[in-house]
Parts: C-alpha cells; sequence; structure tokens
C-alpha cells in the first residue's frame, strides 16, 4: 500500500458564528515531502541493514527540518505484471512525487526528457567523488546521487581454490584456466549464474580500456555520434561467455530461469560451486553470502587490464517539478551530507560517494575496495552513453543464454544504436 502522501483535511458543515476560531487539523500544516522506492519505512525489529541505513538519514533530514518524509512504494500487489523501473518511470513523468531512488537506466531516461532536477546547486554535491559525477552527470546536469556506490565483482570460494591449486585469475585467458582445472577436477559447473548478472564479465571487457586508457570522453562521443559501434567493443565479451557456455562452465538453461542469489546462492554456499558473481553488499548480508563457512574473496571481473570491477550507479533524483521543491532539496541535501553518509556507510560497510568518506569493510571486499579506491573500474552505467548499457546488454545477454549467436547478439546492439542515431 502507498504511504499516505497528504493531510487529511476536515471540514464542518455550514457557517461558523462571527468570532467562532476555526480548528485545523495539525498536520495540514505540517510540512511533507514524498520519496518513492522500493522499499517502506523500516518496522520495529525489522532487519534490513539498506533499509535501516536510509531510515537513519532520513531521520536525521526530518529532525533537522522539521517536516516529515512519506514513503511510497512499489509492490507486486498495486502493480501487476509491472516493474519497479516502468513503476518509477510512469510516477516521474506524472509528477506523482517528490524525489525518487532510480536504477541506471532509469536515471538516464528521465534525465535526457528533462524530469529530473540538476543536483549540481545543492551544497552538499561537492564532496562527491568522481565517479558518480560521471556516471550521472546527463547534458552537464548532475541529475542522481546515490548514498553508495555499488560494486559488483566475482564472490570466489578461496579454500576451494586453494584446494585444487588455482591461482586468482586476472585476465579472461586465465579465468578459462582456472574453470578447466575446477572441471577436470569433478566440478560440474565453476560458474553459478543467473539471468540478471552475466553483462557484468561483458561491460568489464567492453571497456576497460575506454575508462582506464586516458580517452574516455573522446571514445563516449564517438560512439554517440555512431563513429565507433557498440558491437565492436562488447563483441569480446560475448564471445567469452560463449565460450564459457560452450565448455560447460556455465550452465545457460539454468542461468535463464535463475534469480539473482536465489538460484546460484545455495550451491555457492555449499562449496559446490566456487564462483558467483554479486554487488558489494551481499558480502554484507546473511541472507546472502555474509556469512560463509569457507573463505570467501571478492575480486574484479577478468580483462586484459587485469581484475575489473563493475559499477552501476543508482541514485536519488528529484522531480523537476516537484510539489515541494524547496523542502526537497534541502531532505536530499541532508541526506548526502557527509554526516549523514558517515552514518549510511557505517551501517551498511560500503563505499562511500563522498570522497571525504571512508569506513573499514569486511575483509572479503578488501581486494575490490582497493581496486575502486585506486581509480580502477568500468562504469556498467554512463549517463553520457546515449545508448544505455546496464539494461541493454543484460537483455541481450538473455538472447544470448537463450541460444542466440554472437553475431546475432551484435546486430541487436548495431540496432539498438541506429534507432538511437534516428532521434
Amino acid at each position: 500500500m502507498l504511504a499516505c502522501s497528504m493531510a487529511i483535511v476536515l471540514t464542518a458543515c455550514g457557517k461558523p458564528d462571527i468570532g467562532e476560531n476555526l480548528i485545523s487539523d495539525e498536520r495540514e500544516e505540517e510540512k511533507v515531502v514524498n520519496v518513492f522506492g522500493p522499499m517502506e519505512k523500516t518496522k520495529p525489529n525489522t532487519k534490513n541493514t539498506s533499509r535501516t541505513a536510509f531510515d537513519l538519514t532520513v531521520e536525521m533530514a526530518e529532525e533537522e527540518l522539521g517536516l516529515t518524509v512519506e514513503y511510497r512504494t512499489y509492490t507486486a500487489d498495486n502493480y501487476q505484471e509491472k516493474t519497479y523501473d516502468e513503476v518509477a518511470l510512469d510516477r516521474a513523468r506524472n509528477n506523482m512525487d517528490d524525489f525518487y531512488l532510480l536504477n541506471p537506466d532509469t536515471i538516464q531516461k528521465l534525465g535526457y526528457e528533462g524530469k529530473l532536477l540538476d543536483l549540481s546547486e545543492l551544497d552538499n554535491t561537492k564532496n562527491l567523488r568522481e565517479i558518480v559525477r560521471t556516471a550521472n552527470t546527463i547534458d552537464g546536469k548532475l541529475v542522481a546521487v546515490p548514498q553508495e556506490v555499488v560494486v559488483y565483482g566475482l564472490f570466489i570460494n578461496k579454500d576451494m581454490f586453494d584446494q585444487y591449486d588455482v591461482s586468482i585469475p586476472n585476465t579472461p585467458d586465465e579465468f578459462l584456466a582456472c574453470c578447466k582445472t575446477f572441471k577436470e577436477n569433478g566440478i560440474e559447473t565453476p560458474i553459478g549464474a543467473n539471468r540478471w548478472w552475466l553483462e557484468t564479465f561483458v561491460l568489464a571487457q567492453a571497456f576497460a580500456d575506454l575508462y582506464n586508457g586516458g580517452n574516455t570522453r573522446e571514445e563516449i562521443d564517438a560512439l554517440n555520434r555512431g563513429e565507433a559501434k557498440y558491437s565492436d567493443y562488447m563483441r569480446p565479451g560475448f564471445e567469452f561467455l560463449q565460450e564459457l557456455i560452450d565448455k560447460g562452465y556455465i550452465d545457460a538453461k539454468a542461468a535463464y530461469t535463475y534469480e539473482a542469489i536465489e538460484g546460484e546462492g545455495p550451491d555457492f554456499m555449499a562449496q559446490k560451486t566456487p564462483i558467483v558473481m554479486a554487488y558489494w553488499g551481499a558480502a554484507n548480508t546473511e541472507t546472502a553470502y555474509g556469512k560463509p563457512d569457507f573463505n570467501m574473496q571478492v575480486i574484479g571481473f577478468p580483462s586484459e587490464r587485469g581484475q575489473m570491477p563493475v559499477v552501476p550507479i543508482t541514485g536519488y533524483g528529484i522531480c523537476a517539478e516537484a510539489e515541494h521543491m524547496e523542502d526537497t532539496k534541502e531532505v536530499l541535501n541532508t541526506i548526502i551530507s557527509d554526516e549523514a553518509l558517515q552514518v549510511y556507510a557505517e551501517t551498511n560497510k560500503v563505499i562511500s560517494p563522498s570522497k571525504n568518506v571512508d569506513v573499514e569493510c569486511v575483509p572479503a571486499l578488501q581486494p575490490l575496495k582497493d581496486l575502486v579506491e585506486d581509480d580502477i573500474y568500468v562504469l556498467g552505467s554512463d549517463a553520457n552513453m546515449k545508448l544505455e548499457q546496464w539494461g541493454n546488454t543484460c537483455l541481450i545477454v538473455r538472447e544470448l543464454l537463450n541460444g542466440a549467436t554472437v553475431d546475432e547478439c551484435m546486430a541487436e546492439f548495431d540496432r539498438l544504436q541506429e534507432e538511437l542515431l534516428k532521434e
């Protein structure tokens, strides 16, 4: 159920006597800001660190600003047959809320449509890491800001690597060799995969040079003008995935049906599968991979430049025509302050979007954190690229899992790019 966003105003029938005071509901004058996201405010005794961390920063804003942040949320009961992204797009396009938690592809669509406010005017955006600015800037406007930098990596069972004398892989060839050793030693499927996250392998290889070769802006401009083809960047990653499938290192049929963590997670935790892919927070969550009975490490994806984290930036965006604009800007400015982000990062043990905030991570995540802090990464979502890459790559990878050839997948990238150039 959507959270109540407006006070109920009670009116009396008839005309009041002269001198009679009108009694108003106190909530009528209460300042309210509405946020739409995939979660409601945490209920007592509910264990969910992501919700708790956000709630703590919202409480800071409410106390400091003297207002109430009302949560409006997505549930399957309310929106049958629709994804969260579809609902968020519809609500933002119709100015139904003040600010939104948005996924990368949604940020990009709404940003280009002019539906999101430029957040550069908020004082606390000056402390943002460059990676955040790069990912969420459209036509010179910073359209969304996260409370954490979400990083994807390979979760490996280091005990199994040691047992079979397998070295930690850095390049695609080393990764193939490592999977071959596991397969020869009776590990039926070395890589646990799902239908959502295999694009991380592709993106790491596709854009390792683009983001780490010193010519990022020039290469993106060439892609946006059609002088370079996305398919040329993507082909090595898709060929790599096809080889993993052909050699039985990934079960394509199972991956096509698996939901993230729910499908491949049990075999990883039971030490039947030595490798899975997931996001940073999964190592902190007891319901995911936070309490393994083995030595777990989280590393970057293989690329010719070595291990490569993949970073898709989600974020909060303010509706360009927000009903409670000034209050909403103050709320967002408060929850992205260094003080609030310190609370958030300490609660969730995550990489903060502020360059001034740093917290210790669990030991398993240290290799991944070191890479990101050394500015070694690939953006899985970059609003400067007119062809959205995170969602599109995910969908085309699914076609590969379902039997499409690499050439057919590349033709789909070409089609998408050609359509974009016609706009």
